[in-house]
């Protein structure tokens, strides 16, 4: 009796930290100040103005996946880049990050992620589904344009978006891949959360919710692993990290930067949190990104 009442437990358990960091929902763990500064007010603004389009893509498992699409002033550039949002994010919110490629005269392809913003899904994947999404994004692009050079640029979930992704087998046409503060592997960082949120330890919470997670969402956090993928990566890739960052701690930029042997470069922002990289100094944030940029996708 007593054995089957702990295994109900930890099933309970399991199935409320799947309910809790899995399934779309507002999230009352996730502080973001809704306050804007003048730049942001202004990208923000400049966004909204701007002729856009929606793309569309039916994923592998037949969810419906949106994005919105910004061309380039120069409707012949064949520079594109593919912006990756953050937990629970969506695409119209990365305005910053399409200001700044715009301005650089690249066409702007954001994903909503599924389960996020105009994008079918009951779960969220932390990365690991959504790789293969990005293939599909990248595929739309080089139909559109066979000529194109892509360059794949994430923040927070979406920096473990792209970083998984660059362990797949990529075209020719992907340039270069930009990482803003994403984490290492998906047991690691829950595991994290687990401890600062809750003071619980990951065992064994995280392998039950990941077996539920399989059972629900058809992927487990242990294949979630970003620092696998990066060791199959040939594409050159910056990593950009906070030093302030207790969300995805600063630890983990060492774990992913030597998890590649690609070409690479790392930038360190010393005063910014969390997924504040660029708008801690926006102009030395645009300057280094675009220097890596002239070096692998001129």
């Amino acid at each position: 009796m007593l054995c089957l009442l702990v295994v109900c437990g930890l099933f309970w358990a399991g199935n409320y930290f799947y309910n809790y960091a899995v399934v779309p929902s507002d999230k009352s763990f996730l502080h973001h100040s809704t306050k804007l500064s003048k730049l942001e007010q202004s990208n923000q603004l400049w966004f909204t103005q701007q002729t856009k389009k929606n793309w569309y893509l039916t994923s592998q498992d037949q969810l419906k996946l949106h994005a919105i699409y910004l061309p380039a002033q120069d409707i012949h550039s064949p520079n594109y880049v593919i912006i990756a949002h953050g937990y629970m994010s969506q695409a119209k919110n990365m305005y910053d990050y399409a200001k700044m490629y715009h301005d650089l005269g690249y066409h702007v392809l954001m994903p909503d992620a599924r389960g996020h913003g105009k994008s079918q899904g009951n779960y969220i994947g932390f990365g690991w589904p959504e790789r293969k999404d990005y293939l599909q994004w990248i595929q739309k692009i080089i139909k559109n344009n066979p000529q194109s050079h892509i360059v794949l640029h994430g923040v927070s979930m979406g920096a473990a978006t792209v970083m998984m992704t660059s362990g797949e087998h990529l075209p020719k046409n992907v340039r270069a891949i930009i990482e803003d503060c994403g984490y290492s592997k998906v047991t690691d960082e829950l595991a994290y959360q687990l401890k600062q949120l809750f003071h619980l330890p990951a065992f064994p919470l995280v392998p039950i919710t990941s077996l539920i997670t399989q059972w629900k969402a058809g992927y487990s956090f242990e294949q979630a692993d970003a620092l696998k993928q990066l060791a199959k990566n040939q594409t050159p890739m910056l990593f950009i990290h906070g030093k302030r960052d207790t969300f995805v701690p600063f630890k983990m930029l060492n774990e992913v930067y030597q998890a590649t042997s690609a070409p690479k470069e790392k930038y360190i922002v010393p005063k910014a949190t969390h997924a504040s990289a660029y708008k801690t100094n926006p102009a030395a944030y645009q300057q280094r990104v675009q220097q890596f940029l002239a070096k692998y996708n001129s």
